[in-house]
């Protein structure tokens, strides 16, 4: 299979120079023109892919190459992208940077090399003229591989300052492909995470979606971008598919009853005997925003019957409710809305006690937690949970230490933290992880059917994680 999608890369010098500005407007701008537009993002960020798909009317889907390996990015991007027209991807901190001490692993020129893509480099211009020239240059040349192929200049003061920076970048032999003036000021408040999720302010993300749309409208030449997009090189191989992915675990070793654990993907109609389908609630809502498209996705494949609830709002689990995943997101900031919502916390810890498979992460580990903050929570975990001051956030690399409804102990897997909260104690008797980095220690809970963790993984690298998980709903 040949991918030949249209791509560009949105690429910057460092953070804040306006990358979710400049591919966020460019996705609802081109959207606008009628164009199926894939969004995607370097890295493992959660709050950016929901702006994108605020704009695309699509998932918004990660591409992380230490999270998921090199080898799949190039199939999870073809995935996405299956029908599109364009995809445009948002790139990480700055273009050259990745994961700390392992060259350009999980950069964003990592990935743009992989997709064959070319890169427009946003550039802050708020406080240079000709040494604008030097910048791109570097950034230019410093990786053969990498293609830098256009610049779009941001916070630009006035239309002299304008020329003076296209002057200067007319000898680089990269393209302006577009300039923004810096008076333009679009709504996208952040707090100690980052932005705030669109999930959190639906209708003033919305207003804040057209204005970055309107703003590249007015500063960029789509049509040159798109013309650049559509030079992008081939992909070849087959794009990731969840029920292949699924298909390719191997069986699962019978269990101590003398049963064979199946998965039950195509095993027999929804609610007819033992093959019927697991309903899994999937938290959701403002509370619980962090997750990855393709853990539905697999889910699924693997059988089951995903359904959304928001801890917020609903003051029952789904019925029929067989198994449980809580993500990330903030419940800090909603720790009094979800210790309000006594039925449900009830509802979840009877679940959990019952033996029914829970997988929770970072956020999901709190709400779990006897108390966030002075407030009670499930009280799923004997573990208390504060804010911190200290953030929290990194790559690591990590081994299952105990068996658990998600991976058999010594399974490796890569994750990603990324927190201001810290839970006391940081490991149950029997933890769900050991990490080696930043300092060797174990962390997590693994109890009765429940595995709850601050680490962040992405399931498409270990698909077995999925299957594992629907099995354990069918046979809890």
């Amino acid at each position: 299979m040949v991918t030949s999608v249209p791509r560009l890369v949105i690429a910057a010098p460092s953070s804040g120079s306006g990358k979710t500005t400049v591919a966020t407007g460019l996705m609802a701008a081109f959207t606008a023109r009628g164009l199926a537009v894939s969004p995607h993002k370097v890295g493992p960020d959660y709050i950016d892919p929901g702006y994108h798909a605020l704009a695309t009317g699509r998932a918004g889907r990660n591409l992380d190459a230490y999270l998921c390996g090199t080898e799949l990015i190039a199939p999870l991007f073809a995935h996405g992208a299956r029908g599109c027209d364009l995809a445009v991807v948002e790139g990480v901190m700055g273009l050259y940077d990745g994961a700390a001490g392992q060259g350009d692993l999980a950069s964003t020129a990592q990935v743009a090399k992989l997709l064959r893509a070319p890169v427009v480099l946003v550039v802050d211009a708020s406080s240079q003229s000709r040494s604008v020239a030097a910048l791109v240059h570097g950034f230019a040349s410093w990786d053969p591989g990498v293609r830098v192929a256009g610049v779009i200049l941001n916070k630009v003061g006035s239309d002299r300052h304008e020329e003076m920076l296209r002057e200067a970048l007319d000898a680089s032999g990269v393209p302006v492909l577009g300039a923004l003036r810096r008076t333009a000021q679009v709504d996208t408040p952040s707090r100690h995470l980052g932005l705030v999720p669109v999930a959190e302010r639906r209708a003033d993300a919305v207003d804040a979606v057209a204005s970055m749309a309107a703003q590249v409208r007015h500063g960029c030449d789509l049509d040159a971008l798109f013309a650049l997009a559509c030079g992008a090189g081939e992909l070849s191989g087959a794009a990731w598919d969840a029920a292949g992915a699924v298909a390719s675990v191997p069986p699962c070793p019978r269990t101590p009853d003398g049963r064979t654990d199946r998965a039950p993907a195509g095993a027999g109609e929804r609610g007819t005997g033992p093959s019927r389908a697991p309903r899994v609630a999937v938290a959701g809502g403002a509370a619980f925003t962090f997750s990855y498209a393709e853990h539905a996705e697999l889910l699924a494949a693997a059988g089951a019957e995903v359904v959304v609830f928001d801890p917020l709002r609903d003051e029952r689990l789904p019925e029929g409710t067989g198994g449980l995943v809580i993500g990330g997101g903030f419940p800090e900031v909603y720790a009094s809305e979800l210790s309000a919502n006594e039925p449900l916390r009830k509802a979840v810890a009877e679940l959990a006690f019952g033996g029914a498979p829970v997988a929770a992460e970072c956020a999901g580990l709190l709400y779990l937690s006897r108390e966030l903050d002075g407030r009670p929570m499930c009280g799923v975990l004997d573990a208390t949970a504060r804010m911190d001051e200290r953030l929290t956030l990194g790559y690591r690399d990590a081994v299952a230490v105990s068996d658990s409804v998600l991976a058999a102990a010594g399974t490796r897997m890569r994750g990603h933290e990324f927190h201001r909260t810290v839970v006391e104690p940081g490991a149950g008797a029997a933890p769900a992880w050991g990490v080696r980095a930043p300092r060797s220690r174990v962390e997590g809970f693994v109890q009765r059917g429940v595995h709850a963790s601050y680490l962040h993984t992405h399931w498409a690298s270990v698909p077995g994680v999925a299957r594992r998980f629907v099995e354990r709903c069918l046979t809890s």
